[in-house]
């Protein structure tokens, strides 16, 4: 699937609505969650209803979940553009992707992105034990456990979402890829400062990063690289300790 710009909320909910139309229609198995699907009248009701379902492992907790999600959506509409931005990303960055009911419906680095988004709104709004609540949830449920008082941007990609850690007072930013078995964590002698992370980084599958460090944007870590220190704007950071490599040439005095 190609797209051409930036839908709003409303437009990629009409979008996820047809495809889910066209599921129930051609195939019976699928069209099982399509029709709870087209049950939601629009894309905040259909997100909380998907948190719940995902971290809930009782229907109290399902019910719970929802209900909360549901508040934040409507305290902070922008949560709902920041979710379809992050739907939108994965599109574009996998190719094998067709449409957006797909990750709607079985991506768990989306649900549990969304999760977060929940639990940072609690966070900020000093509901700290719910947030912890549904933290553990998501890290229980779904293999991805991102503190409440983490930053992250919009049009994030969790791609294969297993084995996920963002700690406390991490900063990531947007366009960010993450792969599975990633973590960023704060270190052990300054617990008050985290990884900041730029715009557009790409995190190869089990990387580390520890420390008071900021990686650059556009740089990428490789699979397995341990860095626990800066990583300039469009350098790739690889190997245990990593080492900067392919990074841009500094541009010629006049």
């Amino acid at each position: 699937m190609t797209m051409d710009r930036i839908l709003s909320a409303d437009e990629l909910w009409r979008s996820i609505r047809r495809e889910a139309e066209a599921a129930l229609a051609g195939d019976p198995v699928l069209g099982t969650s399509a029709a709870a699907l087209l049950d939601h009248p629009d894309l905040p009701t259909a997100l909380a209803a998907l948190i719940g379902q995902r971290l809930g492992m009782n229907e109290a907790e399902r019910t719970r979940f929802t209900r909360v999600a549901t508040e934040a959506f409507a305290a902070e509409p922008t949560l709902v553009d920041a979710a379809s931005l992050d739907l939108q990303a994965i599109i574009r960055r996998d190719p094998a992707i067709k449409g957006f009911l797909p990750p709607f419906v079985n991506f768990k680095g989306f649900v549990a992105l969304q999760a977060w988004r929940v639990t940072n709104w609690l966070w900020r709004y000093e509901r700290v034990d719910l947030a912890r609540m549904m933290q553990s949830a998501s890290s229980e449920q779904l293999q991805v456990s991102i503190h409440p008082s983490a930053s992250i941007g919009t049009a994030v990609f969790l791609d294969h979402a297993t084995g996920i850690i963002v700690g406390a007072l991490a900063s990531i930013g947007d366009e960010v890829t993450i792969l599975q078995n990633v973590t960023i964590s704060r270190p052990e002698n300054d617990p008050r400062r985290a990884p900041r992370i730029g715009r557009g980084v790409f995190l190869s599958a089990g990387a580390t990063i520890i420390g008071d460090l900021t990686i650059g944007e556009f740089a990428k870590v490789g699979a397995g690289a341990l860095v626990t220190s800066d990583v300039p704007a469009g350098c790739t950071a690889v190997g245990t300790p990593a080492r900067l490599t392919n990074c841009p040439e500094a541009p010629v005095p006049a």
